[in-house]
């Protein structure tokens, strides 16, 4: 019997050749190419929801390499996954990136070596549909921390009538996720930071706003970052994470009973069987107070607070003459 041609593929899943199936995802992966084949085929159907119609940045993985953000659509990625051409202002270039419409675009991504999948927040008119706390924590700190941030911002949210669901990063955090109707990305981002600030003076000892890691003193970050043009974990994707954890939707009230790192992308299609916790809890899309806009305008943008902070310590720094 003759062997087999090195290039031919090891399978053909809807209609897309993969190979190497067998081999580690990364080192420390704890999975193979396989098992990441097999999750994203189990959870398309819930995975697709949060991918549609968002250009999608993605973090991919090479033997023997580290792990790379990718943006633009490869010239050799098969015609029919559609394109969505961004102008970036940051890098002066049209950006084309993929979008996720079939569980067909899943598996080649996946048979890239695709580990992480970043949608934008923003909707295909580039309205924002999502406000997003990315909740930060120090390194070593203990789980329960990010949790207390979490309710911290919760009763933030209850406070100005907005509802909220949250989903673990993947990572060491947690995404409190608001949808709204479509505001615009600078409203977004303004409410995000009149949210965050809110909170951190609910508890400024356990939680801060500090955009530079030297200024956050050992509190979880408060990150506003992620609303507006901003791209966030998906919901039910893995990250590139020893073991290869999945960002996955919590209760409220189960918040207690996370195990950070679980599931993984070989136990979370068990874990949910057919179910999908992640819509049942997001609240439909909510207005957003006026008031919290204009609260939020007051407050500089992390980065520019930071930057003006910088400069400050400098010329404190200087000698006097």
């Amino acid at each position: 019997m003759a062997a087999a041609r090195r290039d031919e593929p090891d399978e053909v899943r809807h209609g897309v050749p993969l190979t190497s199936l067998g081999s580690e995802l990364f080192d420390g992966a704890g999975a193979t190419k396989r098992d990441l084949v097999d999750h994203v085929e189990a959870l398309a159907d819930r995975l697709l929801p949060e991918l549609a119609g968002r250009p999608l940045t993605v973090v991919r993985v090479r033997p023997g390499q580290r792990p790379f953000v990718q943006k633009n659509l490869p010239a050799s990625a098969p015609a029919w996954i559609p394109v969505r051409e961004v102008w970036s202002e940051a890098s002066h270039r049209t950006v084309r990136y993929p979008l996720v419409e079939d569980v067909a675009t899943l598996v080649w991504l996946a048979g890239q070596r695709a580990v992480e999948l970043h949608p934008t927040v923003l909707d295909g008119e580039g309205r924002a549909t999502r406000l997003v706390v990315d909740l930060d924590p120090p390194e070593g700190a203990p789980f329960e921390h990010v949790v207390h941030a979490a309710r911290l911002v919760r009763r933030v949210l209850d406070d100005a009538g907005l509802g909220a669901a949250v989903t673990t990063s993947g990572a060491k955090g947690l995404h409190v996720v608001v949808p709204v109707r479509g505001v615009a990305v600078e409203d977004a981002a303004a409410v995000t930071r009149a949210l965050a600030a809110r909170a951190e003076r609910l508890d400024p000892d356990a939680v801060t706003t500090a955009y530079l890691l030297a200024d956050r003193g050992g509190r979880v970050y408060l990150d506003p970052t992620r609303a507006g043009g901003g791209t966030l974990a998906a919901v039910y994707a893995p990250r590139v994470r020893p073991g290869t954890p999945v960002s996955f939707p919590v209760a409220w009230d189960a918040l207690d009973d996370v195990v950070p790192g679980q599931p993984t992308v070989r136990t979370a299609a068990t874990v949910l069987g057919d179910a999908d916790p992640w819509r049942a809890s997001l609240p439909a899309p909510q207005d957003v107070p006026a008031a919290l806009v204009d609260e939020g305008r007051t407050i500089p943008p992390p980065r520019a607070a930071a930057m003006h902070a910088g400069r400050r310590r400098a010329r404190a720094a200087r000698p006097p003459g």
